[in-house]
């Protein structure tokens, strides 16, 4: 039988490769984002290759849309072993400049939606199962300029630390990634921000790193890995 994945946040770049790779891997995929326009072309793209992704509008700072999603994704697909909380929602500024309403919103995006959706998972993973955090650099590291991610970031990782305590006894497999550089996307490449120092990160690898996580035999498992680039520059 099939498992089901649901991933957030899906759009060009690390959340495609996820949903592309944990389909391959034999997952029906539901993927929520608040817009369909890139996911259902991803659906209909992994279509002709016979996996099955489902797009799902929702916003995952919605309980109510989250519910829902679930619920469709379960109608549609089946029971959730999987769960991925990747979406994400950054407001740049420093302190004079960042707006309550910037910082608040990425806190509900990264924090928030990841509790709401997390709630959801874990309350159908009867026989066990797996909820990934994306987390970066800002998760363990502030910086200046980033006061809104940095926090929002800090807070996913103690989300994640204290549901793997409360979760793990219950056979369910939470762990945290921390994506420690910049990843390779169109986006990046269409712009004008691709490092000319610094490697950059490929995001099926990443996504590799992903499975591996998920495929972790019970009694040996991980709690988080950090992620970077092939330059010694990241080792201090």
């Amino acid at each position: 039988m099939a498992k089901t994945a649901i991933i957030t946040g899906v759009g060009a770049g690390l959340g495609a490769s996820l949903v592309q790779k944990f389909a391959q891997e034999g997952y029906q995929v539901g993927m929520f984002a608040r817009s369909t326009d890139f996911t259902q072309s991803l659906a209909d793209e992994l279509q002709q290759q016979n996996l099955t992704a489902l797009p799902v509008s929702t916003d995952i700072t919605n309980p109510a849309q989250v519910a829902q999603g679930f619920a469709q994704v379960r109608e549609q697909l089946g029971p959730v072993d999987l769960l991925i909380n990747h979406a994400g929602n950054a407001a740049w500024g420093e302190l004079d400049d960042l707006t309550p309403e910037g910082f608040e919103q990425s806190w509900r995006v990264c924090a928030y939606g990841s509790f709401l959706c997390s709630k959801e998972a874990a309350s159908g993973m009867n026989n066990g199962g797996a909820i990934l955090f994306t987390g970066a650099t800002s998760s363990i590291r502030g910086r200046g300029g980033a006061i809104a991610f940095s926090s929002a970031k800090f807070g996913t990782r103690g989300l994640a630390w204290a549901l793997a305590r409360e979760l793990w006894p219950k056979g369910i497999h939470v762990a945290h990634i921390i994506i420690d550089g910049v990843i390779d996307t169109p986006s990046l490449r269409a712009g004008d921000d691709v490092p000319d120092d610094e490697p950059l990160l490929d995001p099926n690898a990443i996504a590799q790193a992903y499975a591996d996580l998920a495929n972790q035999a019970p009694g040996a498992w991980t709690f988080e890995i950090d992620v970077r680039p092939n330059n010694e520059d990241f080792f201090g």
